[in-house]
């Protein structure tokens, strides 16, 4: 047999994405109550994996844009990568997620029509600047404290407030989600570095904050998936 008709094709797969969408949210709240605060381990890496990888894979079932697919597929490689020990995994899953932000960068500009000329708008301007600002002064406390990794971090700093301005610069009819996803994605990256390179070893805030940073990050990433992909 050579399969169904094309034309057959996209109904087929759609059949599948909220199936995958489910199994990444069920491992998704049994990682974030079990497993976000524990250290690196081959069941942590699995389980982890498992919460993101199948929102890429249903974003490709529903026939989304490959900007969405890769950027959520860049964030499944991205929490392998940091799932695991040593600064190499750590520098190389810095490196997928700051091409995922670029993929969300190409999905805003090139599919979503964001314009930057928007953002000199009234009701635009103030929260830009002071998402420049916050990014600014995350990069001041983090450029002494992250040793060899500061231009990395610094890089990924960069791409992921360029990231936030798009956000920022989206026509209003693609309602509210996406914008709140970046925000939600961008905190997520703070309260990490804060976690990574300026928090006290014994500081009582690292009790939540791998719950924090767990939420934030994959409720950012369901909200891109729901928007671009399950209701586009």
């Amino acid at each position: 047999m050579t399969g169904p008709p094309p034309s057959l094709k996209p109904q087929t797969m759609s059949l599948f994405s909220v199936p995958l969408a489910l199994l990444a949210t069920l491992s998704s709240a049994t990682y974030l109550l079990f497993l976000s605060a524990s250290p690196p381990g081959l069941v942590k890496s699995t389980l982890k994996t498992a919460s993101t990888l199948p929102l890429a894979l249903s974003a490709l079932a529903t026939g989304a844009t490959p900007w969405l697919v890769a950027a959520l597929g860049l964030g499944a490689l991205g929490d392998l990568l940091l799932s695991r020990a040593g600064q190499r995994a750590f520098l190389l899953g810095l490196i997928a997620f700051a091409i995922a932000h670029l993929a969300y960068l190409g999905l805003f500009l090139f599919e979503a029509s964001a314009e930057f000329a928007e953002l000199a708008q009234a009701g635009k301007i103030v929260p830009a600047f002071l998402l420049l600002a916050f990014g600014g002064a995350m990069a001041g406390f983090l450029w002494p404290a992250a040793g060899e990794m500061r231009w990395p971090v610094m890089a990924y700093i960069a791409i992921i407030l360029a990231m936030g301005l798009a956000a920022f610069a989206l026509p209003a009819s693609t309602g509210p989600w996406p914008l709140l996803a970046a925000l939600s994605f961008i905190a997520s990256d703070a309260i990490l570095a804060s976690e990574l390179f300026l928090l006290p070893e014994r500081h009582p805030a690292r009790r939540y904050t791998p719950y924090a940073v767990w939420a934030l990050y994959w409720s950012a990433q369901a909200l891109f998936l729901v928007t671009f992909g399950l209701l586009a």
